[in-house]
């Protein structure tokens, strides 16, 4: 139990605030840090017009209405900059398609190639845009760290708008605009949206500021909430809270995303085997943000952008075979490059790292992301991997679970670092040839002066104890309440003590996945399973006749379109 902390939170210290509420429903929400009736309401019940935010308590938001207004008036060349990955390209949409809905059409989508040209904004393409006439651009989940190219944007004529949601170095770009709440003095209340709930906010404020205007007749009252597919895809895929407002928008997103329009989202869903109204956070997480990702890891970010805004359904059954076997291909080189790493650091030593660092000129930087984030997992230490691109410099990416990546590479020695950036537990930097013999010493020395501060040994949180009889269709309706579920909302996980294993299954065509079955005292079954894995992944090995402690969370099965309640295993100890 070393790993886990099981709740004492009991539902009747709450006295009579909660007490509207069924027991289990209680505990949760009370493990949710929600105490009162009021907090409970908005949290259960997300509301569109109550729980997001006037767009206009950005700083600089009105300043970027204003220029984008004048440039549609008058027709000038504008350039939506976003990221290549699953929160910067729906970000891009959501401007793409407002845009198109208001009849305006002098503008272009760049996404920046991965490997070529790196993340954010650069000079190469700034030049170039120049040359073609444009005179706006307007980035998403990008920017707030080009200091440099925005300069030179200026130089050359071009008004940039940044909306951005990254943490903001000491020196800003020197930009006509800035939307990002996390910039000083900025009055926004809710700090933690993505880069395409940012774009989503200008969109919203462009259209109360449209409505009073002569393109008024484009636009319905409400029209923007069918973006929030976008903005709900983007705010799951990014791993950021999903409480305050994004809770209002993932829960909408997939309310919109059932019934979405777009020819290339069904298809996926076709592709997957997804039904589209038993859709759920997971489905993004595990099935559609990978197949927007592997586009730019593996292939053309643009043909994520195509597949999600094209109209015809030849070309997004193209597209979507296209990514789904771009995704197989990405799995097979990223197993290989886990299996290169973990035959390097040696069997049966997983206990002593503290820290991995490791690379190969031959690794792809863009699949390093991936790797370093089933290592960091696996292993409970922040690494760090490194490859080459087309580029001069490495390029890097890190991941963590409990290490402040941005305090440990800002402790680095200056110089070793050509770049780095990104958020607390996942990152990106680049390395100068000359520089990489001193990185994971430097990294070492680093991680030694921040750990202290930060790694605490993380604990799975159980909600609550629980027996075989508590899982019951009555108590899932209670629980998916809390839906949809993600970072700062976590799946409620339940402790159930001392239960005997009726059988064991090993399933799928490759037996990579593993089923029990209980019975419960009314000889009903219950199932429990793990993907991807085998007896010997636990805590504990599970034997077929023994009793052990599982811990695990409830979900909704649908499979082949019989519905089934069981448990998704976490750990058996």
């Amino acid at each position: 139990m070393d790993n886990y902390e099981v709740s004492e939170r009991l539902a009747s210290n709450v006295g009579d605030e909660l007490s509207v509420y069924p027991e289990l429903l209680k505990i949760l929400l009370l493990n949710r840090g929600i105490k009162s009736r009021e907090e409970a309401e908005n949290f259960l019940r997300p509301d569109y017009n109550k729980h997001l935010h006037d767009p206009f308590l950005f700083k600089d938001m009105a300043k970027a209405v204003d220029r984008i207004i004048k440039a549609v008036n008058e027709n000038e060349k504008i350039v939506i900059w976003s990221d290549y990955d699953a929160d910067g390209i729906p970000g891009g949409i959501i401007l793409h398609d407002f845009f198109t809905k208001i009849q305006f059409y002098s503008f272009e989508i760049h996404i920046p190639d991965r490997n070529n040209e790196g993340f954010g904004l650069n000079e190469k393409t700034i030049n170039r845009l120049a040359d073609d006439g444009v005179s706006l651009i307007i980035t998403v989940d990008c920017g707030i760290g080009n200091v440099t190219e925005v300069d030179l944007a200026n130089k050359k004529g071009i008004d940039v708008i940044i909306t951005d949601h990254h943490m903001p170095s000491e020196k800003l770009p020197p930009a006509l605009a800035i939307i990002n709440s996390k910039q000083e003095n900025c009055g926004y209340p809710f700090k933690d949206l993505c880069g395409a709930g940012v774009a989503f906010k200008l969109v919203q404020a462009l259209t109360v500021r449209i409505g009073a205007s002569e393109h008024s007749s484009k636009l319905n009252p409400g029209w923007e909430k069918w973006l929030l597919d976008m903005a709900g895809v983007a705010t799951i895929s990014d791993m950021v809270p999903l409480r305050g407002e994004n809770r209002a928008i993932s829960y909408y997103g997939l309310m919109v995303l059932r019934k979405t329009p777009r020819v290339g989202l069904g298809r996926l869903f076709q592709d997957l085997k997804i039904q589209r109204k038993h859709l759920t956070e997971d489905d993004i997480g595990f099935s559609i943000s990978p197949r927007i990702n592997v586009s730019s890891r593996m292939g053309s970010a643009m043909d994520a952008f195509r597949l999600l805004t094209t109209r015809d359904e030849t070309e997004a059954g193209m597209l979507s075979s296209e990514m789904t076997k771009l995704n197989n291909e990405r799995k097979g080189l990223v197993a290989a490059m886990i299996k290169e790493i973990k035959n390097n650091l040696g069997k049966g030593e997983k206990s002593r790292h503290d820290i991995i660092v490791m690379g190969n000129p031959t690794w792809k930087p863009s699949l390093l992301g991936l790797a370093a984030n089933t290592l960091s997992s696996e292993y409970e230490c922040p690494v760090f991997l490194w490859g080459r691109g087309s580029e001069e410099d490495l390029k890097g990416s890190c991941r963590s679970r409990n290490t402040n990546l941005i305090a440990l590479m800002g402790n680095v020695t200056p110089g070793v670092l050509a770049e780095f950036g990104g958020h607390f537990f996942s990152g990106g930097f680049s390395v100068r040839h000359d520089k990489i013999h001193h990185l994971e010493s430097e990294l070492r020395k680093s991680h030694e002066l921040v750990k202290n501060a930060d790694d605490a040994k993380e604990k799975t949180v159980i909600d609550a104890k629980a027996s075989l009889e508590t899982v019951s269709w009555e108590n899932w309706e209670m629980i998916s309440r809390l839906a949809p579920f993600g970072m700062g909302n976590p799946k409620p996980v339940f402790l159930f003590e001392n239960i005997e294993i009726y059988k064991i299954e090993e399933f799928g065509k490759e037996k990579n996945h593993i089923k029990l079955l209980f019975k419960k005292n009314n000889s009903e079954y219950v199932t429990a399973i793990s993907f991807f894995t085998g007896r010997n992944s636990f805590s504990r090995e599970p034997r077929e006749g023994e009793s052990i402690n599982l811990v695990a969370s409830m979900e909704k099965s649908v499979f082949r379109n019989f519905p089934e309640l069981r448990l998704r295993i976490v750990d058996i100890i």
